[in-house]
């Protein structure tokens, strides 16, 4: 706020001029204090976070998956953000063995379908059949216990490696099937 004082002996002008100056200037304050935005800003960012994450999902007191991470971003609406890489370890159903690893250099979880994003260097391993598979983006649908891509994939078995552009195969990657196949692949043929 601005004042003005008024010194000495000024006339009935000067101090007539004096006042209509301030009442000038309070009302130039009181025009930009209305004219400030009202405009609300919404925050969509995390609300919360949370480094070396552990999750565990069980089934009737069976491990099935371990989920960890560096850095966990929790969202308002329920999804889930891994920026920093996920690692996902699939157990058998008593719980007790490793079959399958999945890993990525970043994730997200989306609540409203219950599935995750996987991306950047995705790996997955079967360790009972000593297989593998990488690709740059990978979806695991976990109501439908599933993994699945639309991208370049290259699996690699104890006898052959595989590509080709897009891949479907159940959570545990005992069976798989690559969508558009490329290359050279070996065939047995049946004994007579």
């Amino acid at each position: 706020m601005n004042s003005v004082t008024v010194k000495g002996s000024m006339g009935l002008r000067t101090a007539a001029g004096a006042a209509l100056l301030s009442a000038a200037l309070l009302s130039g304050c009181k025009d930009k204090a209305e004219e400030a935005p009202t405009k609300k800003v919404e925050y969509k960012g995390p609300t919360l976070e949370t480094t070396n994450v552990m999750t565990l999902y069980s089934d009737s007191a069976r491990l099935q998956v371990r989920l960890k991470a560096k850095l966990e971003q929790d969202f308002e609406n329920g999804d889930l953000l891994f920026p920093k890489g996920i690692e996902m370890t699939f157990y058998s159903k008593d719980g007790t063995t490793v079959v399958n690893t999945l890993r990525g250099n970043y994730g997200k979880y989306t609540r409203a379908d219950s599935r995750y994003l996987v991306r950047g260097d995705v790996r997955v391993r079967n360790e009972e059949k000593q297989q593998g598979m990488r690709t740059e983006e990978l979806y695991y649908d976990r109501p439908h216990a599933r993994i699945y891509t639309d991208k370049f994939v290259r699996v690699e078995t104890p006898t052959e490696v595989l590509t080709g552009e897009g891949l479907e195969a159940n959570e545990d990657f005992s069976r798989y099937k690559i969508l558009k196949p490329q290359g050279v692949f070996t065939v047995e043929q049946p004994a007579q």
